[in-house]
């Protein structure tokens, strides 16, 4: 009963594999900075969708101004020397999985107003976190997780306040919903199919403050804090029918609602803004994200009001650094290009099926076309690459019988596109 709620209690917390940010974090929130590979998007403030890293840069879109757009996730990875135990101890191979990691839509959206020379106003819609994971149903790992689908949306009203000539300070409440649907199995209990479901409402918030030099040099502070989430929702499970487990002793064993808690990250985050000259500006990015806020999982019985699992996850917090450059070619187009560094959040020996994640090298180039006076375009693309990730399920579960070892390689190509206008 233990290892059962063991082996499925990462469902319960929305972990879904995903190879473009650390962890199961969407950075893809505006076109524009993707194109820089987020380099200076606590500075760059070019419009109102960089204000998700800092609400400040709101003071720099005057008038009322409004962004749309959304990132196509297009991800590329391979479960390879897929390796597992058998009953009879020996060593067995399995076979690879391909695309474990479906593509999705990220879209984000955001509309400012300028109240007076000093006070702005702002709101954006944005989903911060989320993917699909799908192994095949009797693959090696199944025990672990076969499919994952993470559904997160964050409306996030900000204010911004021009305290100096150059100093803008900026803050707003996240207001955030999440959902999860997960599957796997336990062979070694005869279930042939665990599902959960949860989903949460909950509240955090974000500071941010622009301090510019000149009119070429800018820095910004960015700040979004962590939000804690109670999952609250249902865990449903069928026996296979070699078990000779009948539906009732499962649903006396398994079937109950539950809870769970979960921290979304606190991140901090300092951007450089400096426009060189008419045609060539330059932007640098660090973020600290603390996910060693996700330590434990515990699982809450809903009916028996007590513990039933608890999970070491152990990650650890991450860095990520970015450099990037912009050119001006003309009074219509601008070109935008960066290079990034996104350090993983699970060490080796806490991997799991759901987030095979890993160091990345992120490559990003961009378009910027304005139109005309009140509106313009942005396109982005950027390569990611992703270490190859090395799992032992045993690591997961020392006393696990039906261990497997696992090779991921992944990938992953963003499409950016956003529609600015000032009214």
């Amino acid at each position: 009963m233990n290892k059962l709620l063991t082996l499925t209690a990462l469902g319960t917390v929305l972990l879904a594999a995903n190879a473009n940010a650390a962890g199961f974090h969407l950075r893809e929130q505006s076109a524009a900075a993707q194109g820089n590979a987020f380099a200076g998007a606590t500075a760059g403030a070019e419009n109102n969708s960089y204000a998700y890293f800092n609400a400040a840069g709101l003071t720099r879109q005057k008038g009322t101004q409004f962004n749309i757009g959304g990132t196509y996730i297009a991800p590329k990875a391979r479960a390879e020397n897929v390796k597992y135990v058998d009953n009879s101890g020996n060593t067995q191979r399995g076979s690879d999985v391909n695309n474990i990691v479906h593509a999705a839509v990220a879209p984000n959206m955001n509309f400012s107003h300028q109240l007076d020379e000093k006070t702005f106003l702002g709101v954006s819609l944005n989903v911060p976190y989320g993917m699909v994971t799908k192994y095949d149903k009797d693959w090696a790992g199944s025990d672990h997780g076969i499919t994952s689908k993470v559904t997160s949306v964050t409306v996030t009203p900000m204010a911004a306040y021009k305290a100096t000539d150059k100093l803008s300070l900026g803050a707003g409440v996240q207001l955030q919903y999440m959902k999860a649907k997960l599957t796997n199995s336990a062979s070694g209990f005869g279930v042939e199919h665990v599902r959960l479901e949860g989903d949460t409402f909950d509240i955090g918030y974000q500071l941010g403050a622009l301090y510019e030099f000149n009119d070429n040099t800018r820095i910004g502070l960015g700040y979004r804090s962590e939000v804690k989430h109670k999952l609250k929702g249902e865990i449903e499970a069928s026996p296979s029918a070699a078990s000779g487990m009948t539906g009732a002793v499962v649903n006396a064993l398994l079937n109950q609602d539950i809870s769970a808690h979960l921290t979304t990250p606190a991140m901090a985050s300092i951007g450089l803004f400096h426009q060189l000259n008419e045609k060539w500006a330059v932007m640098a990015e660090y973020q600290r994200v603390f996910w060693s806020s996700f330590d434990y999982l515990t699982i809450m019985g809903e009916d028996t009001k007590s513990q039933v699992s608890q999970v070491k996850e152990k990650w650890r917090d991450t860095n990520f650094f970015a450099v990037g450059a912009s050119y001006q070619i003309d009074n219509q187009w601008k070109w935008r290009l960066g290079l990034a560094y996104d350090q993983s959040a699970v060490r080796m020996k806490h991997r799991t099926p759901r987030i095979p994640d890993s160091d990345r090298l992120w490559y990003s180039t961009g378009l910027n076309y304005q139109y005309n006076d009140k509106l313009s375009f942005d396109l982005a693309y950027t390569y990611i690459y992703a270490h190859k990730a090395h799992m032992h399920t045993q690591n997961i579960t020392p006393n696990d019988v039906n261990r497997a070892s696992v090779d991921f390689t992944n990938s992953v190509q963003l499409f950016g596109f956003s529609l600015n206008y000032k009214f």
